[in-house]
């Protein structure tokens, strides 16, 4: 199980500007001199620069990326040997809102990013009871990994490791227990854990499926106090 790291993106310098009095006309070789270097490489690096700017960031909030597993890989060639690696990342907004996703490339820092493009394209929302813990218990399984996740009340913590813990922090969760049993492969653990939080549904979406008020189904189980613990649901 390997741990798990927090991505900080630096977005980096723009290129250097031009000369505004560099000189125009042709060289002493017959070369064009300043001109060419006022619409050279660095004009229009600096150009490009702006328009990659903005990136790390989805429709204006900032959002939580944590590097899960880097993987590498060799393959011998006739020259010696070529690596490659693959990197697994979980992104959030700490508000309900969580993907994974996995890239691969001849270099880390170009692998984790395509992963954070990947998750950022595959996030989900899962409903969350009082914004900090979920509504109930569930379990997922992939492969060779099953997962089981519980509500807990407030003060428990994210009693979770490794891959899991990553993902309930992106996803905002502050109170949680949780049990893997089976494979620690972390690709696998991230797979059940998505299967087992797609499961959960609210009271909210419950009732509009079923035609009721929250406060009828809340007070099924003998609650004397259905009408506030529905005014209370927002997800």
């Amino acid at each position: 199980m390997s741990d798990v790291t927090e991505i900080q993106s630096q977005p980096g310098a723009p290129a250097d500007a031009p000369a505004a009095d560099a000189p125009r006309g042709r060289g002493p070789r017959g070369g064009r001199g300043g001109d060419r270097g006022g619409r050279g490489r660095d004009g229009r690096g600096g150009r490009r620069d702006d328009r990659r700017g903005g990136g790390a960031e989805e429709g204006g909030e900032e959002l939580i990326e944590k590097l899960v597993h880097i993987n590498r890989v060799s393959k011998t060639v006739k020259g010696g040997k070529r690596f490659g690696f693959a990197a697994l990342v979980v992104v959030g907004d700490g508000k309900g809102r969580v993907g994974f996703g996995h890239g691969k490339a001849r270099e880390v820092p170009e692998a984790i990013s395509k992963a954070t493009a990947a998750a950022k394209k595959a996030m989900v929302r899962v409903p969350l009871k009082e914004g900090r813990t979920l509504h109930h218990d569930g379990n997922g399984h992939f492969g060779a990994g099953l997962v089981h996740v519980r509500s807990a009340p407030a003060g428990t913590g994210i009693i979770a490791g490794g891959p899991m813990r990553a993902v309930f922090e992106s996803l905002g969760v502050a109170d949680v227990v949780t049990k893997s049993i089976g494979t620690s492969n972390p690709y696998n653990m991230i797979r059940a854990t998505f299967e087992a939080l797609t499961d959960q549904s609210s009271p909210k979406s419950v009732a509009q499926r079923r035609g009721k008020k929250i406060a009828d189904l809340l007070g099924r189980g003998g609650s004397q106090t259905a009408e506030a613990d529905a005014a209370a649901v927002v997800e």
